[in-house]
């Protein structure tokens, strides 16, 4: 069970209960003007990330190595988006779960995501072999 769900509109609750006790209505709305605030900038944020986005192509990513390096358990799609600034090549089903997403690299090195419930869950870093011949450094 998902927390946030009830513990946000729980708090906001609170907060307008606290608002309308110490203020009346200017202080519910205050606490409103503050919510619409806060919704405002998470769609700004996210629509200046897709629009950076949108210049990539689709499954691309500069490093995938750095991308291996800099990713953690837990972080959702949206922070991932915004590190690779390009959108995963979306490999499972649409609308099921696990979601699964990769992004590739001019190496052909793939990270490929797993996501459950918009969250990073795990991920794993594929990188080619080299061919015949060639120096490998380590």
């Amino acid at each position: 069970m998902n927390w946030r769900h009830i513990i946000i509109p729980l708090f906001a609750l609170v907060l307008m209960g606290w608002a309308y006790h110490a203020y009346g209505w200017p202080g519910i709305v205050f606490v409103v003007t503050g919510g619409v605030m806060w919704v405002l900038l998470n769609f700004y944020r996210l629509v200046t990330l897709l629009k950076r986005a949108a210049n990539r192509p689709i499954g691309y990513v500069d490093s995938a190595v750095m991308l291996n390096a800099k990713l953690k358990p837990g972080v959702p799609l949206m922070h991932v988006i915004a590190l690779t600034r390009s959108l995963g090549q979306l490999e499972s089903e649409k609308d099921t779960q696990p979601e699964i997403y990769t992004w590739k690299d001019g190496t052909e090195s793939v990270v490929r995501c797993e996501f459950r419930d918009g969250r990073l869950a795990q991920w794993e870093l594929t990188r080619p072999k080299a061919a015949e011949g060639e120096a490998t450094t380590a």
